[in-house]
């Protein structure tokens, strides 16, 4: 693999924090200027390992994903939901993910690609255990159990749909285009 071209931009109103970012082909690396150039070196590069493990995470294949299913299924589900298919969907807006139990078909939004892999990792397992049980009854939520980030990623999907009601504040410092009101997405409808 070829090695982007890096750019370093001390500042001094920066003073602890260390931010990386693609621009075209180079990598920009946002860093304190009183940082020493062995603080530099081994920021890029743990900075340079960050962007690309985000980057693979939200090129994860098709194929991949039906793997990752199948993992988690054999894990956490003693290998009883076996998916015919699961593939990223981009019509998804309002929910993370669905499953049509009849035919064996997952569908995980593109929204969740780059999300934290427990993130992932819950919406396969909440959309596999529905191959097992269509309701969200007792009887489901009890096969999700056994995942021990099942809250945490609630929460984190819960604090992603929150803040897409956030409403957009012209000149605030980091925020980004509108989103505008939306309905709370769900992991499955």
């Amino acid at each position: 693999m070829e090695h982007p071209q890096v750019e370093v931009r001390r500042s001094a109103r920066r003073s602890r924090t260390v931010s990386a970012y693609r621009e075209g082909d180079r990598t920009i690396v946002l860093i304190p200027a009183r940082m020493s150039f062995a603080e530099e070196q081994r920021w890029v590069a743990q900075m340079l390992d960050r962007l690309a493990a985000q980057e693979s995470r939200r090129t994860l294949g098709d194929d991949a994903l039906a793997e990752r299913a199948r993992r988690l299924s054999a894990e956490y589900l003693g290998g009883r939901a076996r998916p015919g298919q699961v593939r990223w969907v981009t019509n998804q807006n309002s929910r993370w993910g669905s499953c049509t139990p009849s035919e064996r078909s997952i569908r995980l939004s593109h929204r969740l690609q780059g999300m934290p892999d427990y993130v992932l990792d819950y919406v396969l397992l909440h959309e596999l255990a529905h191959l097992l049980v269509p309701d969200h009854g007792p009887r489901f939520w009890a096969l999700l159990e056994a995942y021990p980030r099942t809250e945490r990623a609630r929460g984190y999907l819960e604090g992603v749909a929150s803040a897409a009601r956030l409403p957009h504040i012209p000149g605030a410092r980091g925020a980004g285009p509108s989103v505008g009101p939306a309905a709370e997405p769900e992991v499955c409808g």
